[in-house]
């Protein structure tokens, strides 16, 4: 009942605070006989670890990982995974939970602070506890073991709208997501995105965003036609990031305002088999996959964490306004992107695992 493990085959369970010793994660059914060091893990931390630039929390965390068991050193001295869980562990190296001590007894308008307190009578004021982003930093790092398991399916993620700005897609450019600090794959939209989290991030206040998710070479037979639905799962495990409050698959919401005949991803035969002539469908056609590009975009709504005073209640119920301190991304989009590759590479390994256990291939 503590639902803090996600996946059935691949299992993840993260553990921690944002404020506490450590954070970690214990991933279970990877299989053995991977190479796994704590530098492929590393990697795709340093993407989402915070302080990188101004447009993100000032917090300082280094995010260095320890793989505390479930690998050993073969005799030609390569680490491997042993089959056994996986226990994975980042110290903790600069809360600053004084900056919480005003708001201990009020409940923060936006955030989990109420909902908290009316499920388990007690909350962890200080960042938030295990409602924090800081959790989803172990997500990155299961999902790094993730993409080992996957093998040649690449899952690239980009932010493709801050606030009400948005990408032009004609200039998309996947060697520009690494390239400026908003991992855009528009260098222009990218430049203007600047100016407008400035002036943003410099009033104290914050704005929304969303990011767009690609998988490539996912083969065709990935999920199941009811229950397991490759984009359901998908969708409930982009949904569990924090501050997200949408998801959508292939053309989404947009689908509701075209015609059958527009939507339809019609197929021909080509050279290597199926060939189809759109991907409305975003990769799946009913919950399982195509063989096409699975692509999932998701919604990350303002923080909630801004120096607007805002109006709320205290624990006994007494009207206030709050103010929130301490340090906070102006938009915590930018950040979800590596945690959102990391969920959807957890997903496909958890159904490349089940795959092969029903029909005996890796599809």
């Amino acid at each position: 009942m503590s639902h803090n493990t996600f996946g059935h085959l691949f299992r993840v369970t993260t553990w921690g605070e944002s404020h506490g010793v450590a954070i970690g994660c214990v991933v279970d059914g990877c299989p053995p006989l991977i190479p796994l060091t704590e530098a492929d893990i590393q990697g795709y931390l340093d993407k989402r670890r915070p302080g990188q630039s101004k447009y993100t929390t000032q917090r300082r965390e280094l995010d260095q990982v320890q793989i505390l068991s479930g690998v050993m050193t073969d005799t030609d001295s390569v680490q491997k995974t042993t089959g056994t869980p996986i226990s994975l562990m980042i110290e903790n190296v600069d809360q600053r939970s004084k900056d919480y001590s005003e708001i201990a007894l009020s409940y923060r308008p936006g955030h989990a602070d109420y909902t908290y307190d009316a499920k388990y009578g007690i909350r962890d004021y200080r960042g938030g506890g295990r409602s924090s982003a800081r959790e989803t930093a172990m997500r990155v790092a299961a999902g790094a073991i993730a993409r080992k398991i996957i093998g040649d399916i690449t899952v690239r993620g980009a932010l493709v709208q801050v606030g009400p700005h948005r990408i032009d897609r004609d200039r998309w450019d996947w060697d520009a997501v690494d390239a400026n600090p908003f991992f855009c794959p528009d260098p222009v939209t990218a430049e203007n995105w600047a100016t407008f989290l400035d002036e943003v991030r410099k009033s104290g206040s914050s704005t929304g965003a969303v990011i767009e998710i690609v998988a490539d070479n996912v083969p065709a037979g990935l999920g199941a036609p009811i229950y397991g639905k490759l984009d359901t799962e998908i969708a409930a495990a982009l949904m569990s990031i924090n501050a997200v409050k949408g998801v959508e698959i292939g053309n989404g919401f947009e689908a509701a305002a075209i015609s059958g005949e527009e939507n339809a991803d019609e197929m021909r035969m080509g050279n290597d088999g199926v060939r189809f002539l759109s991907n409305k469908a975003g990769g799946v056609l009913g919950g399982i996959s195509s063989g096409q590009p699975v692509v999932a975009r998701f919604a990350v709504k303002p923080t909630s964490s801004i120096l607007t005073p805002r109006q709320t209640i205290t624990a006994d119920g007494e009207e206030t306004d709050i103010v929130t301190k301490g340090r906070h991304d102006p938009c915590v989009g930018i950040r979800a992107v590596p945690v959102g590759e990391a969920m959807v590479a957890c997903v496909l390994a958890d159904h490349l695992l089940r795959h092969r256990g029903q029909v005996g291939t890796t599809g």
